[in-house]
């Protein structure tokens, strides 16, 4: 991701997210009325992130391929690092 470059590796990157006045607000209200509130969390929730762009990694240390020593991969999810990987992940739940 460090090595990305804004209009050629990647458009979009922002995914909105609340601000903490909003979440205060609504645990005051949630505490006021008394609610239950349920978080939750998804594990490896932006590796499930879909690409809209075509993103090539090469091979990662550790890992040669003997038959293809300078294949390059191409992405189908998002991976740790890209750029693009919240705004990914915000649009397969939006």
């Amino acid at each position: 991701g460090y090595s990305q470059q804004e209009g050629v590796d990647h458009d979009e990157t922002f995914a909105p997210v609340a601000r903490i006045e909003s979440i205060r607000l609504f645990l005051a209200y949630a505490a006021h009325k008394d609610f239950i509130v349920f978080q939750m969390d998804v594990k490896t929730s932006f590796l499930n992130g879909i690409l809209k762009e075509d993103v090539y990694v090469g091979q990662p240390p550790g890992f040669f391929s003997k038959q293809y020593p300078d294949y390059m991969y191409a992405l189908d999810k998002a991976l740790y690092g890209l750029k693009q990987e919240p705004r990914a992940w915000y649009d397969v739940l939006s």
